[in-house]
């Protein structure tokens, strides 16, 4: 009975760590840029955009240029919210991942 109380311990254990990272990932920013920071997106934890920021000089740029900047900029913060997520998950896994879960991203 003793391995079973082991096992139990340790399930509560990972379940209070993943807890943590969850509230660890809510708190990560991620920044992206494009343009050469003609364009600034600025995400949170969750996917969420919190801040755009368009430099004056490329406001009279065509309006396609200027929509391609912002989807550049928003895939570059959200490739680093990635890197950032998996890094904090990898605190609590050990680097080892947990089969068949996935974070929402």
């Amino acid at each position: 009975m003793s391995d079973f109380n082991k096992i139990l311990n340790k399930a509560k254990e990972l379940e209070e760590k993943m807890k943590q990272s969850q509230e660890n990932i809510k708190k990560i920013t991620a920044e992206g840029i494009s343009g050469s920071n003609s364009v600034r997106v600025v995400l949170d934890g969750q996917g969420e955009m919190q801040n755009i920021e368009i430099s004056n000089e490329i406001l009279n740029e065509e309006k396609s240029i200027i929509e391609d900047l912002i989807v550049a900029a928003h895939n570059n913060a959200k490739a680093q919210l990635k890197t950032k997520t998996n890094e904090e998950i990898s605190k609590v896994t050990g680097g080892f991942g947990i089969p068949g879960f996935k974070w929402p991203l």
